[in-house]
């Protein structure tokens, strides 16, 4: 992928596309330096899903724009006019027992688990403290996903570079 190429399109997929996914497309959209678009739904949104308050805050609270986010179902990518993907990473912690969802087609895939941070008890800070501290992990990680050199982000090697950030 060179400088003049198209971004890569990359999909976070979580179960409501409310919290984890939503974080993800929008720090990958504020990060990437147009090499990537990023796009985020969800396995299961539930009826009138919208983004999780805490999670647009979040955002906002680090300087990043929330125009835009929706919460949609993973069936609008699928559609012949939906943007084609190139990678598409799960953002669901399996250890909390989630469904993550299994992306027909042929994009590259990776599982990045973290935490759900709107499972979180507690008062409105420890919630925030909770979004805050998941917006961090993914940062982290997408901040060495950009970093990395063209081609690393070719075709034949995306799907093993994803899966190896998963480990960092």
């Amino acid at each position: 992928m060179n400088e003049h190429s198209s971004p890569l399109n990359v999909l976070f997929l979580c179960t409501h596309n409310s919290a984890r996914s939503i974080l993800a497309e929008a720090l990958l959209n504020h990060i990437g330096r147009g090499r990537f678009k990023a796009y985020s739904a969800g396995s299961a949104p539930r009826e009138n899903q919208q983004p999780n308050p805490l999670a647009l805050i979040t955002l906002e609270n680090a300087g990043i724009t929330t125009q835009g986010l929706s919460s949609k179902s993973w069936e609008v990518f699928g559609k012949p006019d939906a943007p084609q993907m190139d990678l598409v990473i799960t953002v669901c912690d399996s250890a909390a027992g989630e469904v993550c969802p299994i992306w027909p087609g042929h994009p590259a895939t990776a599982h990045w688990g973290f935490a759900d941070p709107s499972i979180t008890n507690g008062n409105d800070e420890r919630k925030q403290e909770a979004f805050a501290r998941t917006m961090l992990l993914i940062r982290r990680r997408l901040e060495l996903f950009v970093s990395l050199p063209a081609e690393n982000l070719t075709k034949l090697k995306l799907q093993a570079t994803a899966r190896d950030l998963a480990k960092s």
